[in-house]
């Protein structure tokens, strides 16, 4: 049976042309071999630049987006619009037959409105993240049906609830990583790979040298009850360790270079650091 894979593309990597291009030289060499991908991209960078230049304030909270109807404007015109449009541009020149749609797109992505919660950082009252979605439901027919036919789904994730009366069905902004492992783990994908500015889980934070190749479960969580997982890369694990539990088969953390994705998908933890299910590596 052919390799599931979800592929995440944070904003960060698509302001980089020539590095995206050589991660989608590697995609399209994995599909010539018959894997089968999903590319989840954001477009955050993308988005605060737009609001920037239209004078429009960035809210955060948490280091979370506050989505207000005019924001909301700006991330359908950022996320399904221009970068959705130009990584799929990107997508074709590396070889791959790719087609771009939105998690609006056939329902593709079902959400709801996030109510207000408690977030680090943003003090003890709850925050109204406004159009801010939770996914409740992935429509994975239309991707089979896309793979069937020899397309790469390249997806921007907004979402949309299509179970709300009106006149038109609302739609909400929603964190990439969250519908890249929501994608993956209705796929039952046998990987989900997040492109970061770390080549891995370090050891040592301050020295790359120090991957770690190879971490299961129980390893993971150990890890960062030592203190060796530290910082920004806790609830980066921690939400690693959540989407194992939805049936992903592995989940790579790697940085980006020619080869890297490939080297990564042909040799699990060689370029990367690669997680597992289960108590102890063998």
């Amino acid at each position: 049976m052919s390799p599931r894979a979800v592929l995440k593309i944070g904003g960060d990597l698509l302001s980089r042309p020539e590095a995206l291009s050589e991660v989608l030289r590697d995609v399209a060499s994995l599909v010539a071999e018959g894997w089968r991908f999903v590319l989840c991209h954001g477009g955050g960078p993308q988005a605060s630049d737009l609001q920037a230049r239209l004078g429009m304030l960035t809210r955060k909270v948490g280091g979370r987006r506050i989505t207000d109807t005019a924001t909301l404007q700006v991330m359908k015109q950022v996320l399904a619009g221009e970068v959705n449009v130009d990584l799929v541009a990107t997508a074709l020149a590396a070889g791959i037959d790719a087609i771009g749609l939105s998690g609006v797109s056939g329902g593709l992505v079902k959400a709801r409105r996030r109510p207000p919660i408690v977030v680090s950082g943003g003090g003890d009252a709850p925050i109204d993240f406004g159009y801010v979605g939770d996914v409740v439901g992935i429509r994975t027919e239309l991707i089979e049906h896309l793979w069937a036919g020899g397309w790469t789904p390249v997806l921007s994730t907004l979402g949309v609830d299509t179970e709300a009366e009106g006149a038109s069905a609302p739609v909400f902004n929603i964190n990439a990583d969250t519908v890249s492992a929501a994608i993956a783990g209705a796929l039952k994908a046998d990987h989900l790979f997040a492109m970061t500015n770390v080549p891995g889980v370090l050891r040592d934070k301050d020295d790359l040298t120090t991957r770690i190749p190879r971490l299961t479960s129980s390893e993971a969580k150990r890890a960062i009850a030592d203190g060796i997982i530290v910082g920004g890369m806790i609830p980066k694990i921690e939400e690693a360790l959540r989407n194992l539990a939805r049936g992903i088969g592995a989940i790579h953390i790697l940085g980006v270079g020619a080869g890297v994705l490939a080297e990564e998908a042909a040799t699990p933890g060689s370029r990367g650091t690669v997680l597992v299910a289960g108590s102890a590596s063998a």
